[in-house]
């Protein structure tokens, strides 16, 4: 017997060639007739109607450089392009998105004369006080100068006779430029608190001017991550931003999770996705890789006791009510995998449990190892698209 199998792309082939002996074979021998046949069989698989959209929401903050974390996370990830590169079938059949993310991420400084950023917080804290020592707006305007000018400080002032006088700082704001500015913005505003409506933080809802809550408030973060990719299928340019990517910086997974989404239907810095084809089933993912608990955001400072408040923002449950962008995900239609990769001992994750969209679908690893294996089988999953005659 002949028995061969080939996957190409998009087909499975299946070719069997065999003989078969007839049950008649002692009669057959007596009249001098073949005792057996060949039999041949030939058949073809082809990929179905489903497409794949995925957004590949990736830790970069500074504990993924310990216990090879980061370099196990750039071979798992550039596994799972290629693994997904080998089901497309026509060009857009899979679409890929990357957010690399810590406190912030990362929009592209060569945005920076875009409506949708709010530079407000940025001017407040980055520019130059006419009084030294002071740098952000709030400390300058509350700086003050003494009527003695060899005396620099209110208790020196008024010890020696002197007269103090407050608020006579004048701050000068540096210019926002992509030279001033390095791309980073923090968490979206909100007008309420857990589960309102108004918490853009939480959702993907389009920036106007009109509502400054709205906005992307620009920061510049010392340790911002690489600016984040939309969905493309240039296999080659997203593997190059994954080999680039390094360990640095303050957990916030909600604000990773929220640009994953964000990347998968267009907004800000992203161009509106590619039109849904209705002649295609559309499967479409975010994959939240995390290697500790949150500790930092827009409002909660770096530190283990901030990681509830943290935790809020992406997944809040009070009164049987859930809320959080997790849930305003889901609900719209996207699944959701959570990896977490626990090197030192840090508890379960709840939040990353809660956030998947089935208990199957979150992995907890104990190994940076674990990575490679545990995307290879994301990626088969998500390489299981509909098999038709």
């Amino acid at each position: 017997s002949d028995f061969q199998l080939v996957q190409t792309s998009g087909k499975l082939t299946l070719q069997i060639n065999t003989t078969y002996n007839t049950q008649l074979a002692s009669v057959l021998k007596l009249v001098g007739a073949n005792t057996s046949f060949p039999v041949g069989a030939h058949t073809e698989l082809v990929w179905g109607n489903s497409r794949l959209r995925v957004a590949l929401v990736l830790d970069n903050t500074g504990s993924m450089a310990s216990a090879g974390k980061i370099d196990a996370l750039k071979t798992a990830t550039k596994n799972l392009i290629d693994q997904l590169k080998n089901v497309v079938t026509t060009p857009g059949d899979v679409y890929i998105s990357i957010v690399p993310f810590v406190k912030d991420v990362n929009v592209g400084s060569s945005n920076y004369n875009a409506t949708w950023i709010d530079k407000s917080s940025w001017y407040a804290n980055n520019g130059s006080c006419s009084i030294s020592g002071n740098t952000t707006q709030s400390s300058c305007a509350a700086a003050g100068v003494c009527s003695k000018s060899q005396w620099t400080s209110q208790g020196s002032c008024q010890s020696h006779n002197g007269i103090w006088v407050t608020g006579t700082g004048i701050w000068t704001p540096k210019t926002f430029n992509s030279t001033n500015w390095n791309g980073c913005i923090t968490d979206r505003g909100v007008s309420g608190g857990p589960g309102t409506s108004a918490d853009y933080d939480q959702n993907v809802a389009a920036p106007t001017i009109l509502i400054p809550a709205s906005l992307f408030p620009a920061e510049q973060y010392s340790a911002c991550p690489l600016q984040m990719m939309g969905l493309t299928y240039d296999w080659t340019t997203m593997k190059n931003l994954v080999d680039s990517m390094v360990a640095n910086g303050t957990t916030n997974q909600p604000i990773g999770l929220v640009w994953g989404w964000q990347s998968l239907v267009g907004g800000g810095p992203f161009p509106a996705a590619p039109a849904l084809d209705p002649n295609y089933i559309y499967n479409q993912v975010i994959i939240l890789l995390s290697d500790g608990l949150n500790t930092q955001d827009r409002w909660y400072g770096d530190g283990a006791t901030t990681s509830t408040q943290v935790d809020n923002r992406m997944y809040y449950s009070s009164g049987g009510t859930v809320s959080g962008t997790c849930k305003n995900a889901k609900n719209a239609g996207f699944k959701i995998y959570t990896v977490q990769v626990n090197t030192g001992g840090d508890p379960t994750s709840v939040l990353l449990q809660n956030c998947a969209s089935d208990p199957s679908m979150f992995f907890m690893l104990t190994s940076a190892n674990q990575i490679v294996a545990t995307f290879n089988q994301i990626g088969t999953a998500l390489s299981n698209l509909h098999l038709s005659q």
